[in-house]
């Protein structure tokens, strides 16, 4: 079983069988992103939970499926031994289903909804492939498409309307995005290709400390764990407090 400071991410499991497809999920991030989702609907006044569940699911589709096999298909970042065929099926069904439930909004809610099924497969698309020589695989476009998009879709889907609202939580489902990637691009990078780090910190105490891998990554890391914590307590938050208010 391969050491916990080794794996790709900090919630990757031991490599191997249905481990894999746990890990291909990233599932703290999945739950982070999805809840810009439910925080995007709650910002309307009337909250319709069918519409808001019918928008999570199309979303898991996307991105917990549909992206993240992608991801893994454009150089194995995870390191999962899920075959090529595998990982197409996955993000087929993913996009596809999601693609399906949109079409299905947009008869319910508003033909716009077909605007947002094409832009969120086109972001979906070419940035986890790296389209355009990767120049959509950007701070600037993960803060967009996977931040301010899902808050956006999930306010417009409940109503057919972009309020003031649904605009300022997905600028501030944009800027947790962006605050999430400037967090897990450095660790990304030390888990997965530093080779030798060397370093000590001294103190003027006298004393002094190893500046290793794991320490390096350690208050990062820790950010991001309790950021994919608090980002689905405050969605649940404005989903109890839209219940209540029914």
């Amino acid at each position: 079983m391969r050491p916990e400071e080794e794996r790709p991410a900090f919630y990757a499991l031991a490599p191997g069988g249905w481990r894999d497809y746990v890990t291909l999920l990233h599932p703290p991030y999945t739950l982070w992103h999805l809840s810009y989702v439910v925080i995007g609907a709650c910002t309307v006044p009337d909250v319709n939970l069918g519409y808001l569940a019918w928008s999570v699911l199309a979303f898991f589709g996307a991105v917990g499926l549909g992206a993240h096999a992608l991801d893994e298909l454009s150089g194995r970042p995870l390191g999962t031994a899920i075959p090529s065929p595998a990982l197409v099926a996955i993000a087929v069904i993913g996009l596809s289903g999601a693609a399906v439930l949109g079409v299905y909004g947009a008869v319910l809610v508003s033909w716009w909804m077909l605007a947002f099924i094409v832009v969120g497969a086109f972001i979906a698309l070419a940035y986890n492939l790296e389209w355009f020589h990767g120049a959509l695989h950007s701070d600037l476009w993960f803060a967009l498409g996977w931040g301010a998009f899902p808050a956006l879709t999930g306010a417009f889907a409940q109503t057919g309307r972009l309020m003031w609202a649904g605009l300022l939580a997905a600028g501030a489902c944009a800027m947790l995005s962006a605050a999430q990637r400037v967090l897990s691009t450095p660790v990304r990078r030390l888990r997965r290709n530093a080779v030798t780090i060397e370093g000590r910190a001294v103190y003027d105490d006298g004393t002094d400390e190893p500046l290793d891998n794991a320490w390096l990554r350690g208050t990062p890391e820790r950010a991001l764990r309790l950021l994919s914590v608090a980002v689905p307590l405050l969605a649940a938050a404005m989903l109890a407090a839209a219940v209540a208010r029914r």
